[in-house]
């Protein structure tokens, strides 16, 4: 395992990131070693109700019930980041940090009744291979923030990268305000 693991912070694109999928996305990362990194994009909401590909789920998911695009990787696949309810740990949920973990969508709805408190579904991940976002950090293409428990489930996901931003103690703060077209500037 890595000397220190970034499993539960927020990687916050900074201006120099400036092509799709990543331009000004939030990522939280559920999962990062010496192996790699797994993370989600946070606040990139998708015009597709949750009701239409995975209805077994649609009373579940937290609003506003469409999917999340999660990042390129796996796009056909779907991942369940879920907050816990209680101190049990539900069928089908693997904890990643704190009351947050994933959860299996085969395991039937009704088992988790009353378990999960939020729960979002994300088509697709994002991915890095040993040492491959250390060296995106270090490159200066992602600041690296402590989450909250609000920034998975945020109602209004596309605000989000300006409210992490303004919310840090430092110069970090002042990029909430950076136009979305520099030369509008």
């Amino acid at each position: 395992m890595t000397a220190t693991t970034l499993t539960g912070s927020l990687l916050v694109a900074t201006p120099m990131l400036d092509e799709p999928p990543f331009r000004r996305s939030v990522i939280l990362l559920l999962d990062h070693d010496d192996d790699g990194a797994l993370g989600v994009v946070v606040n990139r909401a998708a015009d597709l109700e949750v009701d239409r590909v995975l209805a077994d789920w649609s009373d579940t998911v937290s609003a506003p019930g469409v999917l999340f695009m999660g990042g390129p990787v796996g796009t056909d696949s779907a991942l369940a980041v879920a907050e816990i309810a209680g101190a049990v740990d539900p069928p089908g949920w693997r904890e990643c940090f704190g009351r947050i973990g994933l959860l299996d969508l085969d395991a039937p709805p009704a088992l988790l009744a009353g378990a999960i408190s939020r729960m979002r579904i994300f088509a697709g991940y994002s991915g890095w291979g040993s040492g491959q976002l250390e060296d995106e950090i270090t490159e200066g293409a992602w600041y690296v923030v402590p989450s909250e428990p609000d920034d998975v489930f945020s109602l209004r996901p596309e605000t989000l990268w300006r409210r992490v931003l303004r919310r840090q103690r430092d110069e970090m703060a002042f990029l909430a305000t950076y136009p979305d077209d520099p030369s509008h500037n």
